[in-house]
């Protein structure tokens, strides 16, 4: 009988167990947040590098923003999203589109980029985002 009684308990807390790790698993992975000044260095096919400066505005899963370069004008991302530490966009200028994609770590303080364009001349590369610090109030 208490052999019996054991192995019930056993099931149940086997069952508890496994229920609870279900739950949890449905429940999604909070997206990070990445709104705020992002910045870079690239490297170009000649081998030099240049900076890039990223702006992110995040509103749940949806990613909106502009990139700068020393080119000049700041160019509209499009298509961008947020999944988890997971974030997506795209970059269009002179006929030509970039994807980039990537993860935010843990800190939320770097984004680790890979870029692809749908040109061939144009070579795919990594790129490493750090978040910029606001700057420092003045005392008062």
């Amino acid at each position: 009988m208490m052999t019996r009684m054991m192995t019930h308990r056993k099931k149940l807390l086997l069952c508890l167990s496994a229920g609870l790790l279900l739950a949890f698993a449905a429940i999604p992975a909070p997206a990070a947040d990445v709104s705020g000044t992002w910045t870079a260095d690239a490297v170009g096919p000649d081998g030099s590098s240049y900076p890039l400066t990223f702006v992110f505005k995040q509103d749940g899963a949806k990613l909106t923003g502009t990139v700068q370069g020393p080119q000049g004008d700041a160019i509209e991302i499009s298509n961008g999203k947020v999944d988890g530490n997971n974030i997506s966009f795209q970059v269009s200028f002179n006929g030509m589109t970039i994807t980039h994609a990537g993860t935010v770590n843990d800190a939320g303080d770097e984004i680790k980029l890979s870029t692809k364009a749908d040109q061939p001349d144009f070579p795919a590369h990594d790129l490493t985002l750090k978040k910029a610090k606001p700057p420092a109030q003045p005392a008062q």
